[in-house]
């Protein structure tokens, strides 16, 4: 089982057995390489902890434990010698991501948690005989457990009571509508500190950079305080950025040019069509999914992953997140009034574990990548969803295109951030961005094995989560070759969608009922390369893909 997540950290492999209690550890070295070595331990080594994540605040939660003796330099050693402090109720204090398993061997009692978005993966197993079984993927649990599934973001579960409880509870979370008013500067003092508690690293790194808005401010912010840190006088003040394409497409030109305008080293990465087909069982087997946004975006992703680990980088900042605290996702500009567009930011948020997170995480720790995403921050999050939804509401006639809060904040005319049309560029879902032709050659690839006969009865095939194109049925094929058990097909979410929407935000345009597609052009009468609006897109080429990149770390932890 352990060796079987490798891939996910291949620096250590560390196994503790305590009675029929194991905790197994495989790790990426980013903080401390020389030492940090899991399992952790509290002095007496009656506490161990096994941690996949980054803790940003390890340095102040240190002092406020200054008379505990570290073993290691580690950002992950502050976890065991906080429990010992504050039992419990120590998780909320943690600014970072993570996913844990902690044991307490004076009573045999074990706890688990995950960061407040789910931007590292987890997974929860119970075996026939009693045993839980914890796993950074599905993989370390589908031969072991009689049922298994996503352990819920922001949530805690004890072994002294047997059950969660969630222990990340912000304002937003209710779906109140907030009535703070927009204030520009606040926004971006906010976002810059977001990225630079990023730049904490003892490991060669970039950022991802597709050459839209988010990834752009990103690289911008980090060029801008890169000089003057540690990372900086470690591997010197030159940023390097990355990014995917098919030749040609609006990504690479783009980012390029962000790329000459911030004076990163930049490193372009071209695959073609059939590169990208010929990864797909590998994106199904890694990416643990079977939803066509998903898995069209993870695809490019996963081969640059590929190409940035063979560089010697073993960390990226990406982008991820923006589009759902901001709205970024061209269906918003239908969003009927401001309280229903701030009720789809956080639907949007809450379901990140799902998408966009697992699919960064999972991409890039395929290849001992870790990928940090400031855009969902605690703090940041926090300010930006406190935020009076009125300010986020997309507004032709007053020049507000989508995100307009966040450009606007970044609109700096004397230190300008960005060139102002890449500031104003409009959206593209990564797996536009990399090259329109990218979603013609999958499902002209998913046509050659998927005959309409297959298609007719695919709702006897799978009941849950029926594949209503051949596309989606592909897929679908490949995900139950690899991960057969009825709990892996309910880990994976499903209904209508138009451009990335959640299911609720399909009834805001009676047109999309019959034009159900993941692609960012499926917002018709808003993308500029929109499908038209006669034909359904399940009848016609996509020119499409999804969002760009985003984020995760690694190691697993397995508790029995």
């Amino acid at each position: 089982m352990v060796s079987g997540l490798k891939h996910r950290g291949p620096d250590w492999s560390g196994l503790y057995q305590h009675g029929d209690c194991y905790l197994a550890h495989q790790r990426l070295a980013i903080i401390d390489p020389a030492s940090g070595d899991q399992p952790l331990f509290n002095e007496d080594k009656s506490i161990v902890v096994t941690v996949n994540g980054e803790i940003y605040n390890h340095e102040e939660l240190r002092k406020k434990l200054a008379h505990h003796k570290f073993r290691t330099g580690s950002d992950c050693d502050v976890i065991a010698h906080l429990y010992e402090e504050y039992g419990e109720d120590f998780v909320d204090m943690l600014d970072g991501i993570f996913s844990f398993v902690l044991l307490d061997t004076r009573d045999n009692s074990f706890v688990v948690a995950r960061d407040a978005i789910g931007v590292t993966s987890l997974y929860i197993g119970w075996g026939l005989d009693g045993s839980v079984w914890i796993s950074s993927e599905l993989k370390g649990l589908n031969d072991d457990c009689e049922h298994f599934e996503s352990f819920p973001p922001g949530h805690l579960y004890s072994s002294k009571s047997g059950g969660f409880r969630r222990w990340y509870n912000p304002p937003w979370f209710s779906e109140a509508i907030p009535s703070v008013p927009y204030d520009p500067l606040v926004l971006r003092r906010a976002f810059e500190n977001a990225v630079t508690k990023r730049l904490m690293t003892d490991v060669p790194f970039g950022v991802l950079l597709s050459g839209g808005l988010d990834s752009s401010l990103v690289a911008s912010i980090t060029a801008r305080y890169l000089a003057g840190t540690k990372a900086a006088k470690q591997w010197g003040a030159q940023l390097h950025s990355f990014c995917v394409g098919l030749e040609g497409s609006p990504d690479l030109k783009a980012a390029r040019e962000v790329a000459d305008y911030l004076g990163t080293v930049h490193h372009e990465f071209h695959f073609t069509v059939q590169d990208g087909i010929d990864a797909i069982e590998d994106v199904i087997y890694h990416v643990e999914t079977y939803d066509v946004t998903t898995i069209r975006a993870s695809t490019p992703m996963f081969l640059m992953s590929r190409k940035i680990k063979s560089l010697g980088v073993k960390m990226v900042i990406s982008g991820e997140g923006s589009d759902e605290i901001f709205g970024g996702y061209l269906y918003f500009h239908k969003a009927p009034d401001k309280d229903e567009f701030h009720r789809e930011t956080c639907r949007k948020i809450k379901a990140l574990h799902q998408y966009d997170c697992q699919r960064a995480n999972k991409a890039t720790s395929a290849w001992g990548l870790e990928a940090r995403v400031p855009f969902l921050d605690k703090e940041f999050i926090n300010v930006a969803m406190s935020i009076d939804p009125e300010a986020k509401m997309i507004k032709k006639d007053e020049g507000r295109i989508e995100k307009w809060v966040l450009r606007r904040a970044f609109d700096d005319e004397e230190h300008p951030y960005l060139p102002k049309h890449i500031l104003y560029r409009q959206k593209e879902q990564f797996s536009d961005g990399v090259g329109y032709s990218w979603i013609d050659g999958l499902k002209a690839h998913a046509a050659r094995h998927v005959t309409d006969k297959m298609m007719f009865n695919a709702s006897f095939i799978f009941p849950h989560n029926t594949p209503t194109t051949k596309e989606a049925y592909y897929y679908r094929m490949i995900f139950e070759r690899f991960f057969p058990q009825n709990s892996a097909r309910l880990t994976v979410p499903g209904g209508a969608s138009v451009a990335c929407s959640t299911a609720k935000a399909v009834e805001w345009d009676a047109a999309w009922k019959n034009n159900l597609d993941p692609s960012g052009r499926a917002a018709l009468g808003v993308h500029l390369s929109a499908y038209d609006a006669e034909t359904p897109l399940s009848n016609k080429p996509s020119k499409v893909i999804d969002s760009i990149p985003r984020m995760d770390f690694p190691g697993v932890a397995i508790q029995s």
